[in-house]
């Protein structure tokens, strides 16, 4: 399976936008908050990090044309209830 290519691009502090080239290029503002960054990662990690992290997760899951296009971080466990526990995974292994 090809891997997607995830490239990120700050807005703001608490907005990015990250795009994945795939056979379709997508794009997508996601929000990550100081509070999120912390309740997920314990602020091990940066919120970059958490990003690749976080869409990795989604494309193991679902092409990148079905991940939406604008959300907080934080719904990602409302669509999948392993997120925070492959988080954790994933900063663990960091």
């Amino acid at each position: 399976m090809t891997r997607s290519f995830i490239s990120i691009e700050k807005r703001n502090d608490n907005v990015f936008e990250v795009k994945v080239a795939d056979s379709i290029t997508t794009s997508h503002t996601v929000t990550v908050t100081d509070k999120d960054l912390y309740n997920l990662t314990g602020d091990s990690i940066t919120k970059i990090q958490l990003l690749e992290c976080s869409f990795n997760f989604l494309l193991d899951r679902e092409p990148n044309t079905s991940i939406l296009s604008s959300f907080y971080i934080n719904v990602i466990s409302k669509y999948f209830s392993d997120y925070r526990d492959g988080v954790r995974r994933w900063c663990d292994e960091s």
